[in-house]
């Protein structure tokens, strides 16, 4: 039997030990299973309290069971669900007892989504959305990716396509009867009016500038800058929570720590790097070489300095579009420093250096930063949240669309055949984008990075 054909099982909650395990089993043997180990197939979504046995007979645990015919189910399959106490021995045995039943093996990363997929329960962009809404860290992620798993793109692909598919019915109509006279010139102009309509729409979606993918990958703030001059102790204010050791020691910090934070809803990933400095030590050569990257990666760089260390542009490593703050610290230890806060304003000129005196060790001065860094984030990710597109591979796809569209604005004088083939390349991209076209390749990559058990 082909695995597609096979019934899939697979934990679909938390791991355990917990109070209750989901277990989920998926195809044609999902009645058979609660059979063989309920004793009965319970009514369609009504959850019955159930002793499991093994195939021996054995009580495996008081379990409560649901079935779920199909194609009415989340997977578009036969479902049965067993919900189990969390324990590792109760769930090693129910494991056990649907192996041991005939075409059931456990499922492997992202079967049963794909599942749904392949049995129309959902597009490709909402069972990315899905696994978006699975990985979201911050409330402002989770609602972009349950917009996206709600259809706010795949809706508007499917109306695009749909008119796409209309314009070209009407070339192609106009190519049948091209010996009737006017007829190809009558069905051409309307399907140009809507071909330039659709162009327009997919532009203003391109034009979003990524936001939504900015918000789904998160903003990285690098905390740079010459040893001891307090990187450490700032990130772990930060994070309010020991996640660097500090040292008076320089070199203490060799490798790249990074801390996710949730600021504000917005997901923002900041970087403690080594000290940037000339060093013999091989070990502390590549922490200052990893250092230069990730501070050359980022998208905001606070270069660290006090009093004694001068700040060195071209120590920093940072690319000429990226954001980079001065953060003068150990105001505390120099009195000369003035008042904690910010010196500018802050996002008149996003690229250019702003400064912030603090000290890190009594916290003067954190409250305007971390005030800022939100403020930065806002206007980092905009409006990213309404935006359309939330992955590169939807982005690439849409600007294939409108590229096949604009050459067949540019061919229409030039024959009717030419302007239905591009619009057939227009509508295989739209047709890709929702996983209805040519993307087997696509699909193993994209269900590969599922969890197990969805």
């Amino acid at each position: 039997m082909h695995p597609r054909e096979q019934t899939i099982f697979a934990l679909s909650s938390g791991r355990p030990p917990s109070a209750i395990s989901i277990v989920r089993v998926s195809g044609p043997e999902a009645r058979a299973a609660l059979e063989a180990l309920a004793g009965r197939v319970p009514q369609p979504r009504i959850a019955t309290r159930t002793l499991l046995r093994d195939r021996h007979q054995q009580p495996l645990d008081d379990a409560v069971t649901l079935w779920f015919p199909g194609p009415a189910s989340a997977t578009g399959e036969d479902v049965a669900e067993f919900q189990i106490h969390g324990g590792r021995a109760v769930l090693a045995a129910l494991f056990a007892a649907l192996s041991s039943l005939e075409n059931v093996r456990a499922a492997e990363p992202g079967e049963f989504t794909r599942r749904a997929f392949e049995n129309g329960k959902l597009d490709l962009t909402e069972a990315e959305a899905l696994d978006d809404l699975i990985h979201a860290d911050t409330d402002r992620q989770r609602r972009q990716a349950l917009r996206q798993l709600k259809g706010l793109l795949g809706d508007r692909v499917r109306d695009w396509r749909a008119r796409l598919i209309e314009a070209l019915a009407l070339i192609e109509a106009g190519i049948d009867f091209s010996d009737e006279g006017d007829v190809s010139a009558e069905l051409m102009a309307p399907a140009l009016q809507t071909i330039q309509s659709l162009l327009l729409e997919i532009e203003e979606a391109l034009a979003a500038q990524g936001r939504s993918e900015r918000l789904r990958d998160g903003l990285t703030v690098a905390i740079s800058g010459p040893p001891n001059v307090g990187k450490s102790t700032l990130i772990n204010l930060l994070a309010r929570r020991e996640v660097a050791i500090v040292s008076p020691h320089a070199g203490t910090t060799r490798d790249v720590i990074e801390v996710q934070l949730d600021l504000d809803g917005y997901p923002v990933t900041v970087i403690d790097t080594a000290g940037i400095r000339y060093t013999a030590d091989p070990v502390e050569q590549e922490g200052v070489r990893r250092a230069r990257a990730r501070a050359a990666e980022s998208d905001l760089v606070l270069w660290v300095t006090d009093a004694e260390h001068e700040r060195n542009e071209s120590e920093c490593g940072e690319p000429a579009e990226a954001a980079l703050w001065v953060v003068r610290n150990k105001i505390d230890l120099n009195p000369v420093d003035g008042r904690p806060g910010a010196e500018t304003t802050i996002l008149e000129k996003p690229n250019s250096a702003t400064a912030f005196r603090i000290s890190a060790s009594r916290g003067d001065g954190i409250a305007e930063l971390m005030a800022a860094l939100a403020a930065f984030a806002q206007a980092y990710f905009g409006s990213g949240e309404d935006g359309l597109i939330g992955r590169e591979r939807q982005r690439k796809l849409l600007r294939e669309t409108a590229e096949a569209l604009r050459r067949g604005i540019a061919v229409a004088g030039s024959g009717d055949e030419l302007v239905a083939e591009e619009l057939r390349a227009a509508s295989q991209s739209l047709g890709r984008l929702l996983g209805r076209v040519d993307v087997e390749d696509i699909l193993d990559k994209i269900f590969r990075e599922f969890c197990i058990g969805k």
